[in-house]
C-alpha cells in the first residue's frame, strides 16, 4: 500500500518503505500487479464499487433528452458492468446541493471516481473541493484540465476529405456550425485548411462557411461564389431536413450537382454520407481510463491531463456520387 501511494498509510511510513525498497533494487511486477487488479474489481462490494456519473446540465439525467449523451452513457454503462463496476448519476445541479454536501455523499458511498459527461457552458470549471477523486469527462467544455475523451474532429473531417478526392471530387469546400466550431476547438477548419494546402497547395482552399443554423441565404451566396464541387458539412443532426430542403427548393441535386459529405452526432436515417460519432466508445473509453486512475491511486486534478480521441464511423447514404473512372 506504500508503495501505490495510498491514502491509508502515513507519509513517515511511505517514506521509510520508499528507502527501503530503493535499497534492495525493488521493481513491482506486472504480472503480480495486474492480478491484484482483478482481484479488487472482482469483490462483490456493491458499495464499494461505485462509479458516479455528474451532471453540470438542468437535468439529473441529461441523456434522456439527448441521443448523443444517451449513446455515450450506454457506452459507460456498459463497460463500467463489465469490469464490475456500477454506475450512479449524481445531479450537482441538485436543489439544495452544495459541493459539501456532494463530496459527503461521494464519501459516504465510498466513491472515488467521477465520470463527467461534460456542460452545456463551454467554459465550465470542474470544482476544485473535489480534486481529491479521480475524474474524467468527455468533450473539451470542461475547462479544468481533466483527462478526457473526446472525438477525433480533425481526422474525422481529414478523412472526409480524402474521401471525397478518391471519388474524383476537385473542388471541396467547408460548412461548419459555430456550435462544433467552439465545441471542436477548431478542429474541422484546421483539418480543411491544412488538407487543402497538403493536397492541392496553399492556394487551393476557398473561405469556410460558418454558420449558427442552417442560414439560406448565406448558405447559397456561398455556393454561387465558390462553386465547390462537394462539401463537408460539421453541424448539428437536427439540421439536416433543413439543409436537404434549401436543395431541393433551389434546384441544387444531391449528389448529382453537389457531393455532400456530413460530420455530425448522428448519420445514420438522415440519408446523407458521412462520419458519424462513436458515441459508445467514447463512454467506454472514460470508463477505461478512470478504472485505471482508481487503480493506480491517480486521484485530484493531473498536472498532465491524458487526452483520448475517439475516430468517427462512416455511414454510406446517398449523398455522394459513385467512384470517377
Amino acid at each position: 500500500m506504500a508503495l501505490r501511494n495510498s491514502p491509508k498509510i502515513s507519509r513517515a511510513t511511505k517514506e521509510r518503505v520508499l528507502r527501503v525498497a530503493a535499497r534492495l533494487g525493488y521493481k513491482p511486477n506486472a504480472k503480480i500487479t495486474e492480478l491484484m487488479s482483478r482481484m479488487r474489481l472482482s469483490r462483490n462490494a456493491h458499495d464499494e464499487i461505485c462509479l458516479a456519473v455528474v451532471s453540470f446540465y438542468e437535468d439529473e439525467r441529461p441523456w434522456r433528452k439527448s441521443l448523443h449523451l444517451a449513446r455515450i452513457y450506454e457506452g459507460m454503462t456498459q463497460r463500467a458492468e463489465a469490469l464490475g463496476y456500477r454506475l450512479e448519476p449524481l445531479w450537482l445541479r441538485a436543489p439544495g446541493m452544495t459541493h459539501s454536501r456532494f463530496r459527503s455523499i461521494l464519501d459516504a458511498r465510498g466513491i472515488q471516481g467521477m465520470l463527467c459527461l461534460g456542460s452545456p457552458d463551454i467554459d465550465e470549471e470542474f470544482p476544485t473541493e473535489f480534486d481529491h477523486y479521480a475524474i474524467v469527462t468527455q468533450g473539451l467544455s470542461i475547462k479544468t484540465p481533466l483527462h478526457r475523451v473526446l472525438p477525433h474532429s480533425y481526422n474525422d473531417t481529414w478523412y472526409a476529405l480524402e474521401r471525397l478526392k478518391a471519388l474524383g471530387y476537385r473542388r471541396p469546400g467547408l460548412a461548419v456550425g459555430f456550435y462544433e466550431e467552439i465545441r471542436t476547438a477548431h478542429a474541422n477548419v484546421s483539418a480543411y485548411l491544412g488538407w487543402c494546402d497538403h493536397a492541392y497547395g496553399s492556394s487551393a482552399h476557398m473561405p469556410v462557411l460558418k454558420l449558427d443554423r442552417m442560414e439560406e441565404k448565406p448558405l447559397l451566396h456561398w455556393l454561387k461564389r465558390q462553386r465547390p464541387d462537394a462539401m463537408v458539412l460539421a453541424h448539428l443532426p437536427d439540421v439536416l431536413p433543413l439543409f436537404s430542403a434549401i436543395m431541393r427548393g433551389h434546384g441544387i441535386r444531391v449528389p448529382e450537382d453537389l457531393g455532400v459529405a456530413v460530420l455530425s452526432q448522428t448519420v445514420e436515417g438522415s440519408g446523407f454520407s458521412g462520419l458519424q460519432t462513436n458515441q459508445w466508445l467514447i463512454g467506454a473509453w472514460a470508463v477505461e481510463l478512470l478504472v485505471a486512475r482508481i487503480t493506480n491511486l491517480d486521484l485530484g486534478i493531473p498536472n498532465n491531463p491524458r487526452i483520448e480521441m475517439v475516430e468517427s464511423i462512416w455511414i454510406d447514404g446517398k449523398s455522394l456520387r459513385p467512384k470517377q473512372n
